[in-house]
């Protein structure tokens, strides 16, 4: 189908079609020759890419042969060409050979690489072209949606995912191997991203891309400040990625006060009072530094939809981490009248934007007033508010608990608070105690009760 349409728009303007058959020729001539550089070939070019339909069948044999650990030449290729139907050993032979005999250079297999890839998506990118063309002359929905859908589709041929179709699982596990080769060698780099809470990532082995991640309590128990204090120490410590914020509820500045606080160590009343003590100032300065230097993106625009997200997510380069407070501020790009089916369809696009992006999305929920009439008053997911689609979609959901939400007059000095992983895709479930200090509005692990604070 894309062939079709880029040859056709292509002798309708009188212009070559974008491809180097000497290109796809050399690659797959080098990878015979050097089967060991076929992993690395694999992290940039898909079978998709060749224009030729016979080279992208010999290319995807090849990786079969690869990813067995068999032995690759002439014959054991030839082989299993002629067992798929791609020639006949007569018809094949002299072909193959010559694409062995005939290659420049076998050391310039990832500058071959290249430049068939490069062809390929300017061919994608003339499909792309003409399809976001019919949509603006047919004038199907909303021109918000044909706007956002064109930002979306040109962004998915810059990550080089243009190719939403099957692909050979021979082609998946090599690119695993490739991802595992990675970790292996940089630990630091991983895919993964920490929370920085070192019992809360043990149990989810990390925030995976692609996640999206539930944080639910009651209004003041902590919400915003947990995903404050994730947002800054990911940032602080994944300086290669960025952490955007959306704030439906706060203002960029206050959300500010509150990392200030939490980094410096700084009473939050006083800072909100202007109340500092000499002390204080070289603290919010050494915070204000340490801040400064990461990248954190706050936008606290208001009736936020998820296409009006996923359209400034784009823009940001080395994306990492998404955080959202809170969904219940959010509106749906299409209008329901029912608030259920209206959460329910947010929900649903923010899981296809994690998956799209390939980051993990934290998104605060309120939680309703069930639990205050029980004896136990812990979350759990029935108390989910709006929809029972938000557990359907989220991969992770953590409720927060303190005690003294409930018992301020008993419990004034009680600063104990809980994580509880109610539902975990990747792994088990459970309880992680924790400590809540209210004057830097900063949540601790147990072990590090006061980790660079006052005793």
């Amino acid at each position: 189908m894309q062939q079709q349409v880029v040859a056709q728009i292509s002798s309708t303007l009188g212009m070559q079609i974008p491809y180097s058959v000497e290109n796809e020729q050399a690659l797959l001539g080098a990878m015979i020759l050097d089967s060991e550089r076929i992993g690395d070939v694999t992290h940039l070019v898909k079978s998709d890419d060749f224009y030729i339909d016979k080279h992208g069948k010999i290319f995807s044999a090849l990786v079969d042969l690869f990813s067995q650990g068999k032995g690759i030449d002439v014959v054991t290729l030839l082989t299993l060409l002629v067992k798929d139907g791609v020639y006949t050993e007569e018809s094949g032979t002299a072909y193959i050979r010559q694409l062995a005999e005939n290659v420049p250079g076998v050391t310039n297999v990832m500058d071959y690489a290249l430049v068939v890839k490069e062809k390929s998506l300017l061919r994608q990118l003339i499909f792309t072209s003409e399809s976001i063309i019919r949509s603006a002359y047919g004038h199907e929905g909303d021109v918000k949606e044909i706007l956002q859908n064109a930002e979306q589709r040109i962004f998915e041929l810059t990550q080089g995912e243009t190719a939403h179709d099957f692909t050979r699982i021979s082609e998946i596990i090599q690119q695993f191997y490739v991802e595992l080769k990675e970790l292996t060698e940089n630990k630091e780099q991983s895919s993964s991203i920490q929370t920085y809470f070192s019992e809360i990532d043990w149990t989810l082995a990390g925030m995976n891309p692609g996640d999206f991640i539930l944080v639910g309590a009651r209004p003041g128990m902590g919400k915003t400040s947990f995903v404050m204090n994730i947002a800054a120490e990911v940032a602080k410590h994944r300086t290669d990625k960025a952490v955007a914020i959306f704030s439906l509820e706060m203002t960029k500045t206050q959300l500010a006060a509150r990392l200030l606080a939490s980094e410096g160590h700084i009473d939050s009343k006083k800072l909100r009072e202007g109340d500092l003590e000499d002390e204080d100032y070289g603290k919010l300065t050494a915070a204000a530094v340490a801040l400064s230097e990461t990248k954190i993106y706050i936008d606290d625009s208001n009736n936020m939809t998820v296409g009006d997200m996923r359209s400034k997510l784009l823009r940001i380069k080395d994306l990492g981490l998404v955080i959202i407070d809170y969904l219940q501020l959010m509106h749906s790009n299409k209008y329901r009248d029912n608030r259920v089916l209206e959460i329910a369809d947010i929900t649903r696009n923010l899981k296809i934007v994690a998956k799209e992006l390939g980051v993990p999305i934290i998104c605060c929920s309120q939680l309703s007033r069930i639990a205050q009439d029980r004896k136990d008053k812990r979350p759990q997911l029935t108390d989910l508010r709006d929809s029972g689609a938000i557990e359907q979609d989220a991969d992770v959901v953590m409720f927060l608990h303190r005690e003294k939400y409930y018992d301020l007059a008993n419990k004034e000095d009680d600063n104990s608070a809980e994580c509880i992983i109610a539902k975990n895709r990747h792994g088990g479930t459970r309880t992680v105690k924790m400590i809540f200090d209210e004057r830097y509005t900063r949540f601790l692990s147990v072990e590090k009760k006061y980790e660079g604070a006052e005793a």
